[in-house]
């Protein structure tokens, strides 16, 4: 999961960002009682990244100092999977072919606060503007599974059914975060790496959490056009995540590339609108777990509206932002929609030297 606040922020919040939403548990207890542990996408389509962190504005220099955002974000998902696997197994010298189907229907949950911090340095770093911010999330994930196995070995079958359901709230992990970012014009550039310390509730036996388990590294770059006196803005933010073995179930999630994009038109010096979007892809397979699902990579887009509001706080500047997405084309992984409300506030730009809209978009 990772962080900063919406506009030029983003919040992974991080990966974690979901336990709930990115649960993908086609593997009840009832399968589990017939068949070994299977290689699951992402743990069961949880990944530290959370698409949607980054936004519009993400790249734009930000003003000197202390800065905070609050942000709520909501998540609801859900999926069905009819896994095929085979496999052998030996029982007294006797080996017999015993092929499975799981057919299982998850909906999941999640409601979190998160806050995020953050620090911009006025001293130029290596002729940018360098931040610092860590992310910190509280809330709530729930997660339900209905699920039926259907399996054979040689002449025999048996049919089960079950379902299962969880809930958890608490503190999730720890994401600290630092970007540069570099003005020339109407374009902007930024580049990153964050990191996920893992220290919120997680219990590798629980269908809901809050934490993922494990701790990740996740670098990339980002673009922001915008042009104060049209009031276009573009924005494209990406990155690749290396995940480090979960030492609860000795299982690595592969390497995954996402893209987080955002376009907006400002109807004023303080009102914008646009769309936003992501695309998110797992490159290499799982490992530490049997590969009777093959490399289940995992893959899910999304898009949706987007309204901006800047607004003076006394000072300071604030920034309201809500924008939500639709989730389609998902592999391996659940899809839905999601919600964002940000809320930032941080130094205003001295408007005797601001050029237009610019005093508004410090942030």
């Amino acid at each position: 999961m990772h962080l900063t606040a919406d506009n030029g922020s983003r919040a992974k919040a991080t990966s974690t960002i979901g336990k709930a939403s990115r649960l993908l548990t086609v593997s009840s207890a009832l399968a589990l009682a017939c068949l070994p542990r299977m290689s699951m996408a992402d743990e069961g389509g949880v990944s530290f990244w959370s698409p949607g962190l980054y936004g519009s504005l993400t790249a734009v220099p930000q003003q000197a100092g202390w800065s905070v955002a609050a942000m709520y974000y909501h998540t609801s998902v859900s999926a069905n999977g009819n896994v095929a696997v085979a496999r052998q197994v030996t029982r007294g010298g006797l080996t017999a072919n015993v092929t499975g189907t799981i057919t299982a229907n998850l909906d999941a949950r999640g409601d979190l606060g998160i806050v995020v911090p953050s620090y911009v340095f006025a001293t130029p770093v290596f002729g940018g503007q360098l931040a610092l911010s860590a992310m910190g999330i509280y809330g709530r994930s729930q997660a339900s599974v209905d699920a039926t196995l259907t399996s054979s070995a040689g002449p025999f079958g048996f049919t089960r059914s079950g379902s299962l359901a969880d809930s958890v709230t608490a503190f999730g992990d720890l994401y600290p975060n630092a970007t540069i970012r570099w003005n020339q014009g109407v374009h902007n550039f930024m580049t990153y790496v964050a990191g996920d310390i893992p220290v919120g509730a997680y219990d590798p036996n629980r269908l809901a959490n809050v934490g993922i388990g494990h701790g990740a590294i996740d670098a990339g770059a980002g673009y922001t056009y915008l042009n104060p006196q049209t009031g276009h803005e573009f924005t494209a933010a990406g990155g690749f995540t290396y995940n480090f073995k979960n030492p609860d179930t000795q299982y690595r999630n592969g390497i995954d590339f996402h893209v987080d994009w955002a376009a907006s038109q400002f109807l004023s010096k303080q009102l914008l609108i646009g769309v936003v979007g992501y695309a998110y892809q797992q490159l290499t397979a799982d490992s530490g777990a049997l590969p009777i699902l093959g490399d289940f990579k995992s893959r899910v887009f999304g898009v949706g509206p987007q309204i901006g509001y800047f607004f003076p706080i006394g000072d300071k500047q604030g920034y309201l932002n809500l924008k939500g997405y639709k989730e389609f084309g998902a592999e391996h992984r659940p899809e839905g929609w999601n919600a964002w409300l940000t809320l930032s506030i941080s130094p205003a730009a001295p408007i005797s030297t601001a050029p237009p809209l610019r005093n508004m978009v410090s942030k």
